[in-house]
């Protein structure tokens, strides 16, 4: 039996389409080759940087790092760009996660030139905070779906203690109380659906933990991310873990929804 797509075909547009690395890019400035190292490192030292780009008739080509400039032309110290670090301004941020997870910084292409560089303070900027939130509810909306369609007739029960489902109950009835329409099982938090995605093996093969405890694990570090975007904090240096899982959830999860019914109930 085939399952339906976990996630609106309009959310996946949002996170494929909606958040770019253009948006969070900052201009790589850049030097002419012929440049002295003693002219670039004041700059560089003003300004913060780390790195600036070498240019070579007229376009950009390379890049020197501060740490490694000795004395001499820039140019003499110019590091070709990896392929591997560089992505266009139109790619998904999942993308340049991916790259800092093991760089420093990533490089940014437009019109088939890098003009633009990433580091990991970028992504404390505000685009990238309603992503992350963003991909928060969305992954919990998809556990939601998927212990909906393993766990028929509320079967998750079992995995939760009398108190949390207590507490679940309760706030069932105030808000039934109030009129509005809605399940049990939409009255858990997101500690309870992570819970049941952890002790529930069908469930748990179909997110990127290969064990409870990981699924577990990877649960408290949503929610550590989750509250430190809820209330301003810092995120990138505390949950660069949660971010970088949350990225992997994500392209699973809108490469599940490309291939609707790609796996089978269990």
């Amino acid at each position: 039996m085939n399952e339906p797509n976990l996630i609106p075909e309009s959310v996946r547009r949002v996170f494929t389409e909606g958040f770019r690395v253009g948006d969070i890019a900052e201009p790589l400035v850049s030097f002419d080759e012929s440049a002295s190292v003693d002219t670039v490192v004041a700059l560089m030292d003003e300004a913060g940087f780390d790195a600036v780009g070498v240019r070579r008739r007229g376009r950009i080509a390379g890049f020197v790092e501060r740490a490694r400039l000795g004395s001499g032309a820039v140019g003499e110290f110019a590091i070709a760009f990896d392929p591997q670090s560089s992505v266009p301004e139109s790619a998904p941020l999942s993308q340049i996660v991916n790259i800092l997870s093991g760089q420093p910084r990533a490089y940014v292409t437009a019109f088939g030139d890098v003009a633009g560089i990433v580091t990991r303070d970028d992504l404390e900027k505000p685009p990238v905070r309603m992503w992350l939130f963003g991909m928060v509810t969305m992954i919990e909306m998809r556990y939601t779906r998927l212990i909906e369609i393993k766990c028929p007739n509320d079967s998750w029960r079992q995995y939760l203690s009398d108190g949390r489902l207590a507490k679940a109950e309760s706030l069932l009835f105030e808000r039934r109380r109030r009129q509005q329409s809605l399940a049990l099982l939409d009255c858990l938090q997101l500690a309870d659906k992570g819970r049941i995605v952890a002790r529930d093996e069908h469930i748990r093969r179909r997110t990127i933990f290969a064990s409870r405890n990981q699924a577990e694990d990877g649960i408290k570090m949503l929610e550590s991310l989750r509250n430190n975007l809820a209330h301003s904090q810092e995120i990138v240096a505390p949950n660069w873990d949660a971010i970088e899982r949350l990225a992997h959830e994500l392209d699973k999860a809108l490469a599940e929804n490309l291939t609707p019914g790609a796996e089978s109930s269990r």
